[in-house]
């Protein structure tokens, strides 16, 4: 199963993209390869990861995460983050917590 990634990233966070992609990557890679093998042998299963990235008017990080896996929706939400790695991180970590459970 191939796992397609789509961001949406706010205008001033257009320099941070290439972080942002590598930081995604990373969780996929290293973080999620062992709950996502799983999805891997069925000839149906799709993935989407769908992320959106805003800085709001407190200068700090609001997130999306919508994640589509062999039919099943999961989403995600954090503002007011300061960090946009520990960010990211925190919201695949909420995924790995719901893959382990099934």
């Amino acid at each position: 199963m191939e796992i397609k990634v789509i961001t949406h990233i706010w205008d001033e966070l257009k320099n941070s993209k290439e972080v942002i992609d590598r930081i995604i990557k990373e969780n996929l890679d290293n973080k999620l390869d062992r709950y996502l093998k799983k999805f891997e042998n069925k000839e149906d299963a799709e993935g989407l990861i769908d992320i959106k990235v805003d800085k709001n008017s407190r200068d700090l990080f609001d997130w999306t995460l919508q994640i589509n896996i062999d039919w099943e929706s999961f989403r995600y939400s954090r503002e007011d983050f300061k960090k946009l790695d520990d960010l990211i991180n925190h919201l695949f970590d909420h995924f790995k917590e719901e893959l382990s459970n099934k």
